[in-house]
């Protein structure tokens, strides 16, 4: 059994749903609501003075949240595997609160720009809590842990984006300060209630490899095996993807149906809804029976298909019900491959340095959801700086052919990683 896995500050944590795991699913979960949130309300950037944002700044205003996470997750992780996890959790939600202060309180769009690049930085915390995760699971549970975390991302989707919908009738800038008086009290839940889940050894044997090795080094390290750079490589490019198809998703619906901030908000409720089921209920009982590997290639497979459809759903074709069918495939499939390759990521990586290992980890995928919108941005965007049927194909169909290249990818380390993970 792992060490990190035996005791929390004297509690013996072999219970799978114990107190700190409750409160670090809630922690993800907050978080995700105001990362949601943002989602539904990309159009009204794009029609409403001062902001008046094209689809190409639109992407960007997406893509800067995760350049920022890009930088600055790693370096959390680090920090976190040399102070612990709690301080670093505690940091992040207090930025994540002043960052949407800063957007709902702007006048212009660089005022929004600066507060989404604020709370990229404060976002660098998701490796903190994966590590978190890893630490208080045992190696047996370490996939029911991870598809804990994923239905976080769902449940948040669920509540984010309609929430955001609804409150954004009392004036664009509520949604944001409702997400700051979550992190808020996140944050003082955390401080007063959060146990450290990172034994002193273990901090001592970071900083005494630190010393010897330099941090560049130490982060460097964890991408040189092999085993680990494969399941890096796919997280990346389905990242990347699931980005494009993220920030599109909104201004597809809205030129295609006409849906507004609230009715775009009820989708992703109905993807989040997929979402925690598949990964709540679902994914760990799979994940027992196949193992994660085949199921990371199922899930790429998946999105493959859903990214290649959607584009084709609209009034004419399928409709609505088109439309919500395409969404679950896509919500399936990422609910399938996500906390799949989490899990291969931390079962690859040594105890000591998970937080490295998740954080090389969360900042691949910060750099592919910072990638997607900003390639979305330029397929999406036409010559009159709008969308059209065109750039609805082009768009999705790029993000197809980068998931296509993932299931590729996948279907290899499937027969590379056997019997590793």
């Amino acid at each position: 059994m792992e060490p990190t896995a035996e005791k929390i500050e004297g509690q013996t944590t072999d219970k799978f749903l114990t107190p700190p795991l409750i409160l670090i699913f809630v922690t993800i979960f907050i978080d995700l609501i105001g990362f949601g949130m943002v989602i539904p309300i990309l159009p009204f950037y794009s029609q409403v003075e001062p902001f008046m944002a094209t689809p190409f700044e639109i992407g960007l205003l997406v893509s800067i949240f995760s350049w920022m996470q890009v930088f600055f997750t790693p370096v959390f992780g680090a920090l976190s595997d040399r102070f612990g996890r709690k301080p670093l959790i505690f940091i992040s939600l207090v930025g994540s609160a002043a960052g949407y202060l800063v957007v709902g309180l702007a006048g212009s769009l660089m005022m929004v720009f600066i507060g989404r690049a604020i709370g990229g930085i404060a976002g660098g915390s998701i490796s903190t809590a994966q590590a978190y995760v890893a630490d208080v699971t045992t190696r047996e549970n370490r996939a029911k842990g991870m598809g804990l975390f994923g239905a976080a991302f769902g449940l948040g989707f669920i509540l984010g984006p309609a929430l955001a919908g609804i409150l954004s009738k009392w004036g664009i800038a509520m949604p944001f300060y409702f997400a700051a008086a979550l992190s808020i009290a996140n944050a003082i839940a955390v401080l007063l209630i959060l146990p450290e889940s990172l034994k002193p050894e273990l901090r001592r044997k970071v900083e005494a490899d630190i010393e010897r090795k330099g941090r560049l080094a130490e982060m460097v390290e964890v991408l040189e095996g092999k085993d680990f750079r494969l399941v890096a490589i796919v997280y990346f490019l389905l990242i990347s993807a699931f980005s494009i198809m993220t920030y599109a998703y909104v201004l597809f619906t809205e030129h295609t149906f006409g849906y507004s901030a609230e009715q775009n908000g009820y989708l992703f409720a109905f993807v989040g809804l997929i979402s925690i089921v598949m990964q709540g209920f679902v994914f760990g009982r799979l994940a027992k029976t196949f193992g994660e590997s085949p199921l990371a290639v199922a899930g790429c497979l998946i999105l493959t298909m859903g990214l290649f459809a959607i584009p084709f759903a609209g009034p004419a074709f399928g409709g609505l019900a088109g439309l919500l069918f395409v969404s679950a495939l896509l919500a399936g499939g990422n609910a399938f491959a996500t906390p799949a390759l989490s899990t291969m990521g931390s079962k690859l990586a040594a105890a000591h340095v998970q937080g490295r290992a998740m954080g090389v980890l969360q900042s691949l995928a910060s750099l592919g959801r910072a990638i997607g919108p900003t390639v979305g941005g330029v397929l999406l965007n036409n010559q009159m700086d709008k969308v059209d049927r065109f750039t609805a194909f082009r768009t999705f169909w790029v993000a197809s052919g980068i998931m296509f290249v993932a299931f590729l990818v996948a279907a290899y380390a499937v027969r590379h990683l056997r019997g590793k993970v």
